[in-house]
């Protein structure tokens, strides 16, 4: 009996050694769902290091690829400080192959599209990927689809026209119930991207618009960049003064949001960065617990 009790004892100690280490495992809340999970369940992003929960993630992904366009695909957490970009490995890892494959050619589309070194042939049965050779002087050139041998004009994609200008260069009238505008007038309902020179068409609503296509965020009558201006201040003076289309209550409230956002996270970071000193022995003892644990499970038993 005495040899028995020998035998058996060592294997009861390291039962309760494990279940006294798993009780330990901390659990971590996921900032999408507000769920609290184990830490085997979450996703740490790599460049920002954010950790969510990995099924609310792959969900975020999917929409994210169904709606971006090939526009990068950031950290889900919009007060996120390092602004993280999410890496094609952890896209790749995430969501399904199809999902994936689609993301890289919207991604690769994107792309073409913003690169002045390179177009699509505009011929609707052949859309061939073409090089441009731009002129010093930034003027139109001919491009020659090398599928198709379509020429095209670099600039508005239509048969090469050497001795006229662009259509796109030329007004174009717009009719409307005050009479007719042209592109470049202040009030017309159809401009480009400053960027991206695709055409928006705005109905009614702010005059802070945003290119679905590339993300870059102008004023709708001057065109002029609004991509860091948080606080709306170009509404404030010159010729767009007070056309922002929202009452002056409204643009101090948002201006009261950003800064109690700023501020709450700068008293965050004072608060928390004491506790954190001062628990992160505990936490690396937990760590250091949690990995000698899961060694011990995987490690093969001695006889």
């Amino acid at each position: 009996m005495d040899s028995v009790d020998k035998m058996y004892q060592p294997t009861m100690t390291a039962d309760v050694s494990e279940a006294g280490e798993m009780a330990l495992e901390p659990l971590i809340t996921c900032k999408l769902c507000l769920c609290e999970h184990s830490l085997e369940k979450m996703t740490t992003l790599q460049e920002c290091s954010c950790i969510f929960c990995t099924s609310c993630l792959k969900q975020y992904m999917q929409v994210a690829i169904r709606e971006g366009c090939g526009s990068p695909i950031t950290c889900p957490d919009i007060v996120c400080l390092n602004h993280g970009i999410l890496q094609e490995a952890e896209i790749a890892c995430l969501v399904p192959v199809d999902q994936f494959q689609l993301y890289q050619r919207l991604k690769f589309e994107r792309e073409v599209h913003l690169d002045p070194c390179r177009t699509w042939c505009p011929a609707t049965d052949c859309q061939t990927m073409c090089h441009i050779k731009l002129s010093d002087s930034g003027q139109p050139v001919p491009v020659e689809c090398p599928a198709c041998n379509l020429k095209f004009c670099s600039a508005c994609k239509e048969a090469w026209h050497p001795e006229r200008l662009c259509q796109e260069n030329q007004p174009i009238v717009i009719p409307t119930e005050q009479g007719t505008l042209t592109r470049t007038d202040p009030e017309a309902p159809i401009k480009q991207c400053p960027v991206c020179r695709i055409y928006i068409e705005r109905n009614e609503g702010c005059a802070q618009m945003m290119c679905k296509n590339c993300k870059h965020t102008f004023c709708w009558y001057c065109l002029q960049n609004l991509d860091n201006d948080i606080f709306l201040r170009h509404y404030d003076k010159g010729p767009c003064r007070n056309k922002l289309g929202h009452s002056r209550a409204s643009v101090m409230w948002n201006r009261t949001q950003v800064v109690g956002i700023l501020v709450g996270l700068g008293i965050l970071a004072l608060v928390t960065s004491p506790l954190l000193l001062v628990a992160s022995p505990c936490i690396i003892c937990c760590v250091c617990k949690s990995c000698r644990g899961k060694k011990k499970k995987h490690d093969p038993p001695t006889t």
